[in-house]
């Protein structure tokens, strides 16, 4: 309750600068139950200023929303506000002069002293304006481990991706599916991106997604990383859902043992009532490298031609980035703040492990923020079909190094 009391007081604040009461459309593709808990918290926040916070949800995952909210806007019919993901995804709106300056709003808020890491705030920077308004830290690069699947098969919780591989054949035999995977491209490239840092390591991991480098994605350390991500093909096999929730509810009930999964699985396990070490384990880096992204969420806000609408929009973004709404947003995504001046005192196990990877420096930036959209699509369908068929491991990996040969 107190710090319900606290962000009501927060954001009453912030309201008094609004001359009337405004309803904004907000389009995000938070559907799941952890999802939907948490940007609740936003919609709660944004409604206790007097304004009315106009839920657009759309089902499915980011790349089902993302071509649903870009024609919107391109077809003259914007939302008020709308999330996308650190990186590149609206940098052509932004040049098409569609989305919303901010900067006045984060220089007034003092965004360049407080988002930590700083490359946040520059993924919403353009020509030195600034466009978005980052919400939290994602990364993607985790291991979900249920403590039931493996009591079922008489072994050890795994204390990192090596020794879940090695107990695979044991979870089998119980009849428990070793790794849970939603059948989507997007789901499958992330495992792939996780299986490459464990196995290529972060020296080659830069060289080809911040570097562009095809000839290391043509080497043998992209080969072993290949080779590795066809056997956990096979440790996937019979893993028949679609959606990643899915896939963690699979854990989450002991048919599967583990989870290839960004951070935000926690908000599933949260709605479960499941207790992070007791219930079940998250790996962050797989449990081989003190090492994450820095994906994850901010908010644009496409350009409106009515001034009221426009005044909102910016005490939205002031809102969304504040101390207690970002508390209360990210205790329930299972997020990482991107305030570095916050307490986080209550966040759970595997968030506080998070939280001392930041602290020490280990992070890297996404995919999202390395590539653009149309290379990333074109990754995402090369992993589904690697993924669903019997691609061999070096057929996929002289496409994938023709994808970075040409990626922008």
């Amino acid at each position: 309750m107190k710090v319900i009391t606290k962000l009501l007081a927060a954001t009453a604040l912030v309201s008094a600068s609004a001359a009337s009461a405004v309803e904004l459309e907000v389009t995000h593709w938070w559907t799941s139950g952890g999802e939907a808990a948490a940007v609740s918290k936003f919609a709660e926040a944004w409604n206790a200023t007097g304004n009315t916070w106009l839920d657009g949800a759309i089902a499915g995952s980011g790349g089902t929303a993302r071509p649903i909210i870009i024609s919107r806007i391109l077809g003259g019919d914007p939302m008020a506000a709308t999330q996308l993901n650190h990186g590149r995804q609206a940098e052509e709106l932004i040049e098409a002069g569609l989305m919303l300056d901010l900067t006045d709003v984060a220089e007034a808020g003092g965004w360049r002293d407080i988002v930590n890491p700083p490359a946040l705030l520059d993924s919403c920077t353009l020509d030195g304006r600034i466009y978005c308004v980052p919400i939290n830290i994602h990364s993607a690069q985790w291991l979900w481990l249920s403590h039931d699947a493996f009591e079922k098969a008489g072994v050890e919780v795994p204390a990192d991706w090596n020794a879940f591989v090695d107990a695979a054949p044991a979870l089998r035999e119980a009849g428990v599916l070793p790794l849970a995977m939603g059948q989507q491209g997007w789901q499958q490239n992330l495992a792939f991106g996780a299986i490459t840092i464990a196995v290529a390591g972060l020296d080659a991991w830069r060289e080809v997604t911040v570097n562009r480098n095809a000839d290391v994605a043509a080497g043998p350390e992209y080969a072993a990383v290949f080779e590795a991500v066809a056997d956990a093909r096979e440790l996937a096999r019979g893993s028949d859902v679609q959606d990643w929730n899915q896939a963690t509810n699979m854990v989450i009930t002991g048919n599967a043992g583990a989870q290839l999964m960004g951070d935000w699985a926690q908000g599933e396990f949260a709605v479960a009532g499941q207790i992070e070490g007791q219930d079940y384990s998250c790996l962050p880096g797989l449990g081989l490298n003190a090492i994450l992204d820095t994906g994850g969420d901010a908010f644009y806000f496409p350009v409106n031609r009515d001034p009221e609408i426009t005044a909102a929009q910016k005490e939205l973004a002031a809102l969304l980035i504040s101390p207690d709404v970002q508390v209360a947003f990210n205790l329930a995504k299972g997020s990482l703040p991107v305030r570095g001046d916050i307490n986080m005192a209550a966040a759970n196990g595997c968030m506080q492990k998070g939280l001392a990877i930041l602290a020490d420096g280990g992070v890297l930036p996404s995919g999202d923020q390395s590539l653009s959209a149309d290379t990333q699509l074109q990754i995402e369908d090369l992993m589904a079909q690697f993924w669903s068929g019997d691609m061999p491991a070096g057929e996929a990996q002289a496409k994938y190094a023709s994808i970075i040969a040409s990626a922008d």
